[in-house]
């Protein structure tokens, strides 16, 4: 789900349309806001969620499409508890309540004796270190970002091949490129990721956060730039947060207040902002925001104007809608001026020019639009169109002191420049069809960077030239995979009620329709996140595979803007499942694949998509592998940062109509006695502190005492982990070969 605008989970090839708070988008790198990691990431979406044909004659491997050898099972036993709840009068048990407590002796017991069961399962697929050697080869090639400036030195990210984490390096002009950090010394198994970098006004100072077994809390140190020193500065316990300059004198950063208890699933729900002062201890930081028992947001974010003048702060309850004020920086004893106090639309700071501010929102323009308001005055009442909505959804960033306005236009890049009058100077001519980023940077700059890929293009930056408009290669890199071996194409279907959804399908260009094609169907469908069409090697193993992978863009995610969110949020949710499930029905009837070759995949919130899917479709695919899913409706607002989902989901406790919704969908609850389901791995994280891995527990425990007939019903639970972010590739390699290899077994392929 989203923070602040920010992505907060598992979900691979994702943009954020309507950003708020200090978040930039990925590739908007700007001088105050926290630099995201480029380059390798993962299953890497909200805060909630995550992220490929009979092989052809001209791909590496053949698949032998017969019936695979039946591994006997033996599930550990799952206790039963005899916990009740009552929701409006209804009584709902809860067998496996035990499970949330995922501390206990007990649980942990109960994770050791699956993940045994689960590995047996695994051991016994014949081709499973074959695929892991396809991983490993195409995910072995060097990875660079796009460059940024900060003070007298050149910064990138770079990732050799095979490296855990990518190292950030940097250059002064005339002098040899050095190591700044390298993550990958955190520590000895490589779990400990940076999670996020910003440096100060001048390039003298960098604050960066580190997270552990990818954990969303975080901890940030600061380094002397000239010596590459820590300095004795320290923050703990900083959760869902950017970490915004002013000037060299410290950042402002937000944190919920650490739980007492040890267990992950324990709420957090009051976001707060502070500022730090270099050189003071974090017990005496200020508290700027966020500290009303009476008024509590979940999230809170601050970010400082470039010119440090202005701090804008935004308050949200849920992951969609914020409040947003203002403080003069130059007068630190004025009153705080409201932007905006609705919290049903989004708007964020873009820039400034003095005391003109430039925001970005969706109030009354559901794809979004630039407007400017003056800082004396920044009220709704005040503003002024700058760049209007149009039919497609608006992302835009600025560099150079001119605006770059990104459209998706049905999930594709298009990218305009505008001057800070609001007229267009050009458009920019992309590569091809595809994903394009940054386009972002300082208001001095002469030259700014973008990215540009597809399911079939390996990430490749680009020069711009912001005066001229020229563009010219900057890297590209040398990826094994050869993209013109492969098509990717996008179509349109018909979902249940008649609403056309775009669907990019990607394969080898000499598989042939006949209906008999292993098939990857990924989607994800809510909290205004949107799939865009990017390279990732993993999806690329699966093509090499000879598989076909197909990426719906369904209702509840952000490519066609606000409406197209809210069509799948809360009581029209089940519309998101329909999407899904059309999609998979035109890949059959048009001859991709057929049920017994499909598998239906998803992350976070995809997870319960994919949850959702299964139990109300058995029949649908052979495979299901719904990834940390959230997968308890009636109790995931219960947990940690759940609470904030409730504008997607609606909770339990609102109504008898949405609780009647929530259990008719809740796949936790909707596992029938005496089906058959598809075969199943689920796959969790034992330190997952955003969708608790008790979401997938108990829908494993449940599962496995219902499943009829011999589908493999696993959970593998990676230990040391968290939602995804800052996965090591070394486990990246294992989980993908064991996701690929148990699905291709239970299509039927005895051998690649």
């Amino acid at each position: 789900m989203r923070i602040n605008g920010k992505i907060q989970g598992l979900t691979p090839n994702i943009r954020v349309n309507d950003k708020k708070g200090l978040t930039m988008k990925l590739s908007a790198i700007r001088n105050k806001s926290t630099l995201i990691l480029v380059g390798t990431l993962v299953s890497a979406s909200m805060m909630a969620c995550s992220p490929q044909n009979e092989a052809s004659q001209s791909t590496n491997t053949e698949m032998a499409n017969t019936e695979s050898k039946e591994i006997s099972l033996v599930y550990p036993t799952t206790k039963k508890g005899e916990v009740i709840d009552t929701y409006f009068e209804t009584a709902i048990a809860d067998p496996y309540r035990w499970l949330e407590d995922d501390r206990s002796s007990e649980t942990e017991s109960w994770v050791v004796k699956q993940n045994a069961v689960t590995q047996s399962y695994l051991a016994n697929i014949p081709y499973r270190e074959k695929i892991a050697g396809v991983v490993r080869d195409l995910l072995d090639y060097e990875r660079i970002s796009a460059p940024f400036t900060e003070g007298d030195y050149t910064y990138f990210y770079k990732n050799d091949g095979l490296q855990d984490q990518s190292i950030v390096y940097r250059q002064k002009e005339g002098e040899e490129i050095e190591v700044f950090i390298d993550p990958n010394k955190f520590s000895e198994d490589g779990t400990v990721s940076l999670g996020g970098l910003s440096f100060s006004d001048n390039g003298s100072i960098a604050a960066y956060q580190t997270s552990t077994g990818g954990s969303d809390w975080r901890e940030i140190y600061f380094l002397d730039t000239n010596s590459i020193q820590l300095l004795d500065d320290k923050l703990i316990n900083v959760k869902f947060s950017d970490m915004s300059w002013y000037k060299n004198e410290g950042i402002y950063y937000s944190s919920y207040d650490k739980p007492e208890g040890s267990e992950l699933s324990e709420l957090t729900d009051q976001h707060k902002l502070y500022y730090h002062k270099i050189g003071t201890e974090q017990a005496k930081n200020s508290k700027i925001f966020g500290h009303s028992d009476d008024e509590k947001h979940r999230y809170i974010g601050g970010q400082v104007s470039e010119d440090n003048r202005y701090l804008v702060v935004t308050a949200q309850k849920s992951t969609s809608g914020n409040r947003a004020y203002l403080k003069d920086l130059e007068r630190p004893d004025s009153a705080w001026k409201t932007i905006k106090e609705s919290i049903d639309s989004d708007v964020y700071l873009l820039s400034n020019d003095g005391s003109s501010l430039y925001l970005v929102t969706n109030e009354n323009a559901p794809n979004s639009k630039i407007v400017t308001v003056d800082a004396s005055n920044p009220g709704m009442e005040n503003w002024k169109d700058l760049i209007p909505e149009t039919e497609n959804v608006l992302s835009p960033s600025t560099a150079g002191g001119f605006i770059f306005a990104e459209y998706m236009v049905d999930a594709i890049s298009k990218v305009y420049q505008y001057s800070l009058d609001g007229k267009q100077v050009r458009t920019i001519k992309l590569p091809a069809i595809g994903s394009s980023g940054s386009f972002g940077g300082k208001n001095d700059i002469k030259r700014t960077y973008y990215t540009f890929s597809n399911y079939v293009t390996p990430t490749t930056i680009y020069s711009f030239d912001i005066e001229s408009g020229e563009s010219s290669l900057y890297n590209k890199p040398a990826s094994s995979f050869d993209g013109s071996q492969f098509v990717s194409k996008q179509v349109f279907y018909s979902s249940k009620d008649g609403t056309k959804i775009p669907m990019i399908i990607t394969h080898h260009k000499d598989t042939k329709l006949n209906g008999d094609n292993p098939t990857i169907l990924y989607a994800y469908g809510g909290f205004n996140i949107s799939l865009t069409p990017s390279f990732k090697s993993t999806v690329a193993a699966w093509l090499e595979l000879g598989g076909v992978y197909a990426v719906p863009n369904i209702r509840g995610g952000g490519e066609y803007g606000k409406a197209w969110h809210q069509a799948g949020t809360q009581l029209q949710k089940q519309n998101v499942f329909d999407d899904f499930i059309a999609a998979a029905e035109y890949l059959t009837d048009n001859q991709y694949t057929n049920s017994s070759k499909l598998a239906i995949r998803g992350g976070s919130n995809g997870g319960l998509l994919v949850g959702a899917v299964m139990t109300q479709r058995p029949d649908l695919a052979a495979v299901a592998l719904p990834a940390v899913g959230v997968l308890d409706m009636l109790r995931y607002h219960t947990f940690t940062a759940g609470a904030g989902w409730a504008y997607d989901y609606g909770t339990s406790e609102q109504s008898n109509q949405m609780f009647e919704y929530l259990k008719g969908y809740s796949p936790v609850h909707n596992v029938k006695a005496g089906v058959e389901y598809p075969a199943t791995m689920i796959t969790t994280a034992d330190h997952d502190d955003r969708v608790v891995p008790a979401h997938s527990f108990k829908f494993a425990a449940v599962l496995q005492e219902f499943q009829q007939g011999s589908n493999p019903t696993l959970i593998r639970i990676e230990t040391d982990a968290g939602h995804g972010a800052g996965t090591p590739i070394s486990k990246t390699i294992e989980q993908y070969a064991d996701v690929y290899g148990f699905t291709l077994y239970n299509m039927g392929v005895k051998s690649l």
